[in-house]
């Protein structure tokens, strides 16, 4: 397996927020948000992997400010973990006001893809070599972050 930097994964999409992705009260709509920041990790980790990844996991999503109508939405991801078979992807989303050009922070998240061959079995992932302190401090975290999505799945088994 190669080893990559986290800059190989980055991965940026750009979203205008229209009419029908809203609310009654002319916010963007969760999921149509949570469908954005998939497609953008599952590229980010397909491109780092370079194989087809699937979700595995999506960490709390918190939703900290509302994305209104007509805003661009900025969804950036990158990998900020590999593990044996699975990569951790660290989300930002950005809302900013295309009249101003102010920008602001709305979400963060981590999600968890699988690597897979065409029969669904998972397969090894290329090592990861974090850079800079940010992403060394992500790339540190992300073990508690996974025992911890792992505890909790065992959880749910037991239950």
């Amino acid at each position: 397996m190669k080893t990559k930097k986290p800059a190989e994964s980055v991965t940026q999409m750009t979203y205008m927020v229209l009419p029908n992705q809203t609310n009654t009260l002319n916010n963007l709509m969760g999921g149509e948000l949570l469908n954005w920041m998939d497609i953008t990790a599952a590229i980010a980790a397909g491109r780092h992997c370079n194989r087809v990844v699937v979700t595995a996991s999506v960490d709390s999503v918190d939703f900290q400010s509302p994305i209104r109508l007509g805003e661009i939405v900025v969804v950036e991801a990158k990998v900020s973990r590999a593990f044996n078979t699975s990569v951790e992807v660290h989300l930002k989303v950005f809302a900013e006001n295309q009249m101003t050009g102010l920008r602001r922070t709305c979400n963060e998240a981590f999600f968890t893809f699988v690597a897979i061959d065409q029969a669904g079995h998972p397969l090894p992932v290329n090592k990861l070599e974090p850079v800079t302190d940010e992403e060394k401090s992500l790339y540190e975290s992300a073990l508690a972050r996974r025992e911890a999505r792992l505890a909790a799945a065992k959880k749910k088994e037991t239950q």
